[in-house]
């Protein structure tokens, strides 16, 4: 692909990746007792944004959630949407669901393909990046501590830890099952390796 242009494929990349995470939105929500952020399965779909389409095109596609939130459709865990979502005590994870899926996918494709890398990428974007935006922000819209706010948080490392695994195994499988989901980069670097 020539310099920073996208083509058709890429937007429809795009485009089935931001549907991902509004239909992995439809499952649960999870209630935290004494938490308002609740357990949702929309960060396996901005992880699997970042390793499977790389750092800048998972960008575009949180960013197209972010507008279809902003204009008010139902697309979050729960049917929430419209602008006072960002002003929730959510905000900092949703907010941080674009740096974390530009890192994901940044580590995940910054070579050839491999497990680590999946990993690392969906390790650090998807959970150390998520939650170094949203505890601050839980904290300061909840009127919580930071020490507070990332205490309650604890509770929430399973399932992330969990989806991590997720992306990493899903990634790994979509990419020996159908490697045109892929950046053209990605796949190349796929081919060199094997004619190596």
């Amino acid at each position: 692909m020539a310099g920073q242009s996208w083509e058709a494929r890429d937007l429809a990349r795009i485009a089935v990746f931001a549907a991902l995470i509004v239909v992995l939105g439809l499952m649960g929500p999870i209630p935290v007792p004494g938490l308002p952020v609740p357990v949702t399965a929309q960060t396996l779909g901005v992880m699997l944004a970042g390793t499977v389409l790389g750092g800048r095109r998972a960008g575009a596609a949180v960013l197209v959630v972010f507008v279809l939130v902003a204009i008010g459709l139902p697309v979050l865990a729960g049917g929430r949407g419209g602008l006072g979502v960002f002003a929730g005590p959510t905000v900092g994870f949703l907010l941080g669901w674009l740096p974390g899926a530009i890192v994901a996918g940044w580590i995940a494709h910054s070579g050839r393909l491999t497990w680590w890398r999946v990993l690392l990428g969906a390790l650090v974007g998807g959970m150390v990046v998520v939650y170094a935006v949203g505890i601050p922000l839980l904290a300061l819209v909840g009127g919580l501590s930071l020490t507070q706010a990332a205490i309650a948080n604890v509770a929430f490392l399973p399932g992330d830890a969990v989806k991590v695994v997720l992306a990493t195994v899903l990634t790994l499988l979509l990419y020996r099952a159908y490697p045109p989901a892929f950046p053209d980069t990605v796949r190349a670097r796929g081919a060199a390796r094997a004619r190596a």
